[in-house]
């Protein structure tokens, strides 16, 4: 399955029916990511990356193959943590953009799915390869 067949599938979706287990499944086989909202401050993966993050406008979520980084160090604002950020791919979150409450941009190829909460637009969701990313140290 590709990315534009799987987005292909989703589009249309009503809010808490976006992807089912056996799709998420099929998402995850097949190395694509499903990006989608949730409430006001959460996005979801599902897929390849099966995860959650806060998320807020122009956010910037950081990805690694194996998922959402996870910071190692006893402290919030970690310098060692941050540098590792700093050369990992994100996606840019935006929040009433276009009308929809949930929208993204990614530096890597994606294809967009709307979903949509009682007939109104709610969500423009990506699907992306998880092989599509690729920190600078991949490139160095």
């Amino acid at each position: 399955m590709t990315k534009e067949d799987l987005a292909s599938i989703l589009n249309g979706r009503e809010y808490t029916k976006e992807i089912t287990k056996e799709e998420a499944q099929q998402a995850k086989e097949s190395g694509l990511v499903v990006v989608f909202g949730a409430s006001d401050d959460l996005i979801e993966f599902r897929g390849a990356i099966n995860d959650e993050a806060g998320g807020d406008d122009e956010d910037l979520v950081a990805l690694t193959k194996e998922g959402l980084p996870k910071n190692e160090c006893d402290e919030v604002d970690c310098p060692y943590f941050e540098k590792l950020l700093e050369n990992m791919p994100k996606i840019k979150v935006f929040w009433e953009k276009d009308g929809y409450c949930w929208k993204y941009e990614a530096p890597f190829p994606v294809a967009e799915f709307d979903i949509f909460e009682d007939g109104e637009k709610y969500c423009r969701g990506i699907v992306f390869d998880i092989n599509s990313l690729e920190t600078k140290a991949d490139n160095q």
